[in-house]
């Protein structure tokens, strides 16, 4: 191993701050950087669409370039079909699917895959449950015989819920001292008037076999459910196998009201005030603040010819390293390790939200920042040079995801699961690249208002802050000790 002397190392650091000439003779700290290139399409082979005689889609994209096959067993229910009072239903129901069939136990499923190469990933999300299968093409038909297996015969053993309910309830108990987990988790009742998807502590202590058994029962159906392959394969082929280990899959008996959205929707305003509430969960002697700044938008849900707009809005303002939110928050200020902003999406309207943590001292500033940011795409303009680039963002993401077979099948998924033509993959680009910024300031000022500001912190650091910086917004305080999601005060 070379060893230096402490005179050798300041040389090679002196020398590397030295700054070589181009061969133009302008050094290279001054050369402009070159412009975004053209954007480039991701065309989508079509996809093939069959329905069997018991109801089930089969989705069937062929891309046969690597020998590699996503199936995905997509359930058009998830957290919006479990009461409140069950929060998490959905996810341990999805969860418990590989945790052991009439046939196989856990490790048994677990060792199958692991000899065919493969990878099995199950769980649920608001709007779906999902089981999908990743192997290579030529044991795709022993990976479908355990994907139907795990999903149509789960045994729902006692003592794997048992063990699955202790670990979901330990990781929630340690998530809930985390200042962003916990604004997000209050902010699912106080702001979009939903239940946490992934559940309470009290709601998951309440659920039985019975409770998982019932949703499964209820809504693991053909006719709930689209098989969507993947990747190398032909769709004679996707077909045949679908109907070996599906087509007798049949339905259940149940009533009309199935598939409803329990989150209820709360009217748009068109006031033009951007906060209309600030809600405080005191977390004594939290080493941060979260700030979150939560919108709950009726009306526009994820089939919207305003998903493009807001998708390129939300590149802006807060969707990477380079969008507006963290450029003031972290870049120019170093308050934060990153900010940025998300809509959540659903059938008939979307959820969205900034997000950041900082210290508890500057939590105040930082929410005063969200809000001149949001102000500013209601209010301003947006250049090219900067609409250009966080366009690309979007469009270049969305390809890198369709490369795989994974990527492409989540992504039919979520066309499915709302219901959208799977031709919009192919539209995808087009409708971004076509994004004006007046539809963005069109957008801002309509949907962005009357939200509500939830910070996460220790209140005794910052309330003379926070009240000097918002003097005519009364600020609602909680103690994090206090909170039970299932009151409408938030309080026990």
């Amino acid at each position: 191993m070379r060893k230096f002397t402490k005179f050798k190392l300041a040389a090679v650091f002196a020398a590397s701050l030295c700054v070589i000439p181009s061969a133009g003779g302008v050094s290279a700290q001054t050369e402009t950087p070159p412009a975004p290139s053209a954007p480039k399409t991701a065309a989508v082979p079509a996809v093939k669409e069959k329905k069997l005689a018991n109801g089930l889609t089969v989705a069937v994209v062929e891309r046969r370039s690597v020998p590699i096959v996503t199936v995905q067993l997509l359930v058009k229910n998830g957290a919006s079909s479990e009461d409140a009072s069950k929060a998490g239903l959905a996810n341990l129901t999805a969860s418990m699917l590989t945790k052991g069939t009439k046939t196989r136990t856990a490790t048994q499923i677990a060792e199958e895959m692991e000899f065919l190469g493969g990878s099995i990933n199950n769980g649920a999300g608001w709007n779906n449950s999902v089981v999908s299968v990743t192997v290579t093409s030529d044991k795709l038909d022993q990976a479908m015989a355990i994907l139907a297996d795990v999903t149509r015969n789960p045994n729902f053993d006692e003592k794997e819920l048992g063990l699955l309910k202790s670990q979901t309830l330990d990781g929630l108990t340690y998530n809930l001292k985390q200042p962003g987990f916990l604004g997000n988790f209050v902010a699912s009742k106080y702001s979009y008037n939903e239940h946490p998807a992934g559940g309470t502590p009290s709601s998951l202590a309440s659920i039985t076999r019975e409770d998982v058994a019932g949703f499964h029962s209820r809504y693991f159906a053909p006719d709930f459910s689209v098989l969507i392959f993947a990747g190398d394969v032909t769709a004679a082929a996707a077909n045949a196998l679908s109907e070996k280990y599906f087509g007798s899959w049949s339905k259940p008996k149940r009533e009309a009201a199935d598939g409803s959205d329990h989150g209820a929707m709360t009217k748009s305003s068109d006031d033009a005030t951007l906060i209309n509430r600030i809600l405080v969960v005191d977390l004594p002697d939290s080493g941060q603040a979260s700030v979150t700044y939560a919108r709950k938008i009726d009306g526009i849900g994820r089939s919207s010819k305003q998903y493009a707009p807001a998708s390129v809005l939300n590149s802006v303002l807060g969707g990477g390293y380079s969008s507006r939110l963290n450029q003031e928050i972290r870049i120019k200020r170093g308050l934060s390790y990153g900010a940025g902003s998300s809509f959540g999406w659903r059938s008939g309207g979307t959820n969205f939200s900034t997000r950041t943590q900082t210290k508890n001292e500057s939590a105040a500033e930082v929410a005063e920042l969200v809000v001149g940011e949001l102000n500013k795409l209601a209010t301003g303009t947006i250049s090219d040079v900067e609409l250009v680039p966080r366009k690309s963002v979007l469009t270049g993401n969305f390809g890198r995801n369709l490369e795989t077979t994974g990527g492409l099948a989540s992504a039919l998924g979520d066309l499915y699961s709302f219901g959208i033509p799977t031709s919009e993959l192919n539209s995808y680009i087009t409708n971004v690249n076509n994004v004006k910024d007046a539809e963005i300031e069109s957008f801002a000022k309509a949907n962005l208002n009357s939200g509500d500001i939830v910070i996460v912190g220790d209140y005794a650091k910052f309330k003379d802050d926070l009240a000097k910086r918002f003097p005519t917004v009364k600020v609602d305080v909680v103690k994090a000790a206090d909170l039970d999601l299932t009151k409408d005060d938030l309080r026990k």
